[in-house]
């Protein structure tokens, strides 16, 4: 099981709103079809909860999102208040990415969850990457269909001998990309993986992880059973996360078979 964290949004029309907790298809889908593993909601989960519903599933997949993560976590006020915040998801998931990471929990990070991995081990984020000089803008055209959104943008240079470039199958490859946000400073013990043709961290893993802790800027879970490259991340995922499900399970079978102390 992979738990995936949901969205917080008001839906409706304006004056008539209400909160809905979201999952968009694609990241759920990507996890049953690519990784195959089934995913997993806990609705209102909270910090609090984080180890012990840790201790129920075998893998974490942070999704990319329209919200952004709120700049405050890297000590920076918010440039654009029009852009969505969403601090409840926020406060679960930078709490939740240094669990995994403690615990060895595989963990994969897309866009947003990209971001917030590298916001909860102390790196910081470029709030408009187009507005910064020297680099691309990496959004994508708002009026083009879905399609052609999600198309290859740009070509990545993936680090040679990498597990990245193992699943390309070289060093070099073409991603989609539909961000407006992305790294400014890599936090300490998070490798680079690949790079945008600008310099722009595009993947990192994290140093001396025990088990998959992988993140891509761009959204590998479009169609990933159409494209190999992301097909191959989806399938190393999936190799970790059964990896963990037959220890925990066979931890969780030892202590339920030992006798029962007088």
């Amino acid at each position: 099981m992979v738990w995936l964290p949901a969205d917080h949004r008001l839906l409706g029309d304006h004056g008539h709103q209400m909160p809905f907790l979201l999952l968009g298809d694609k990241y759920a889908r990507a996890v049953k079809v690519g990784a195959h593993a089934q995913p997993v909601m806990f609705p209102l989960a909270d910090a609090a909860q984080v180890p012990q519903l840790l201790s129920w599933v075998d893998g974490v997949m942070l999704t990319g999102s329209p919200s952004n993560v709120h700049p405050s976590h890297f000590d920076q006020d918010v440039l654009d208040p029009s852009l969505p915040l969403d601090p409840e998801r926020d406060s679960l998931t930078l709490a939740l990415v240094r669990a995994c990471v403690e615990q060895g929990v595989p963990l994969l990070g897309i866009c947003r969850g990209f971001q917030e991995i590298n916001v909860a081990l102390g790196g910081s984020l470029h709030q408009a990457v187009h507005d910064v000089a020297d680099l691309m803008d990496h959004r994508e055209p708002d009026d083009a269909p879905i399609d052609r959104q999600y198309a290859p943008s740009h070509p990545i240079q993936i680090v040679a001998g990498s597990v990245m470039a193992q699943w390309a199958g070289g060093q070099r490859a073409m991603v989609n990309s539909l961000h407006g946000q992305g790294i400014g400073r890599l936090a300490p013990g998070l490798t680079p993986l690949a790079h945008a043709p600008d310099g722009l961290v595009e993947a990192f893993e994290v140093q001396g992880a025990r088990t998959f802790a992988v993140a891509v800027q761009w959204h590998p879970e479009w169609r990933c059973w159409e494209n190999l490259f992301y097909s191959a991340i989806f399938r190393a995922f999936g190799e970790a996360v059964r990896q963990r499900q037959a220890t925990r399970l066979s931890e969780g079978h030892a202590w339920a078979s030992e006798p029962e102390k007088p």
